[in-house]
């Protein structure tokens, strides 16, 4: 078969295929681009993605370290105030036992595992007080006498002799 085609409808039909190919390769250059650009932003997604679960690890971090110190704060807080009441009442019993007309020349202080529990004009004041606490007779110690020598909170039951003013 033959087919027939005048020149200017060939010369048209030559034209339009050179603007179409030109668009063509317009159309595959900005593919290109934009397949480029996409390949970019998916990096910047997945690193974005990356650094927000380390934030999120990192804050986890930060809220466990902080209620951590909190606790440790408020018990460190407790400990204090109760330290600062232990010395006000030693003191207090210390004034008084200065006051009066007989006062003997030392006080025996009785601690139980380092904590002030109460104060003795006599050793065998203490003793007494700590088994009636339910101390055995032999575990507590006098600080400074003979036997065995602990830290103050290394003993169950201790019995420290403290000097008064003016005596030795």
């Amino acid at each position: 078969m033959i087919a027939i085609v005048r020149t200017r409808t060939l010369r048209a039909l030559r034209a339009s295929l050179a603007t179409a190919e030109t668009e063509a390769e317009t159309a595959r250059a900005r593919a290109e681009n934009l397949k480029q650009e996409v390949e970019i932003v998916t990096d910047s997604a997945i690193r974005a993605e990356t650094a927000l679960e380390e934030l999120r690890a990192a804050h986890a971090r930060s809220i466990a370290d902080g209620a951590r110190a909190e606790g440790e704060l408020k018990a460190l807080r407790a400990q204090a105030l109760l330290d600062t009441e232990d010395r006000a009442v030693l003191r207090m019993l210390l004034r008084q036992a200065r006051k009066t007309a007989t006062a003997p020349q030392r006080m025996y202080v009785l601690l139980r595992y380092g904590a002030f529990h109460s104060l003795h004009e006599t050793r065998e004041a203490a003793e007494e007080a700590a088994e009636r606490d339910g101390a055995d007779p032999a575990a507590w110690y006098t600080q400074g006498g003979t036997g065995p020598q602990y830290p103050d909170d290394e003993a169950a039951w201790l019995i420290k002799p403290v000097p008064l003013k003016g005596s030795s």
